[in-house]
């Protein structure tokens, strides 16, 4: 996506000036890689957070449904993502049955 500047060695990063929290990123992310975290200086009182980027596999479809363009992720040709787990897996379920909050 060129229009944010990727942290080093990071797969996926999220600009919070453009973030309005509406959770798509997370409701959509297979790998458990984002939540929510209560944030008290945002207009909804939460903010998306990167907690666990070593399970990001890089499917890109936070960035694809973010109506903002506040979420990036890394290209494939300049990062090597992880395989999605089971562990990942039920880590993502557990964060949408908890409201997308981190756990």
């Amino acid at each position: 996506m060129g229009l944010l500047k990727a942290p080093e060695n990071t797969p996926v990063w999220v600009n919070e000036s453009r973030c309005k929290a509406c959770d798509l990123c997370v409701s959509v992310c297979p790998s458990g890689t984002l939540a929510m975290r209560l944030d008290e200086h945002k207009v909804l009182g939460k903010m998306v957070e990167v907690i666990s980027p070593e399970n990001c596999i890089g499917c890109c479809e936070c960035e694809l449904h973010c109506p903002d363009f506040a979420i990036a992720v890394a290209d494939r040709k300049e990062f090597k993502f992880a395989k999605l787990t089971d562990e990942s897996r039920q880590r993502a379920e557990a964060i949408k049955a908890n409201g997308f909050m981190a756990l």
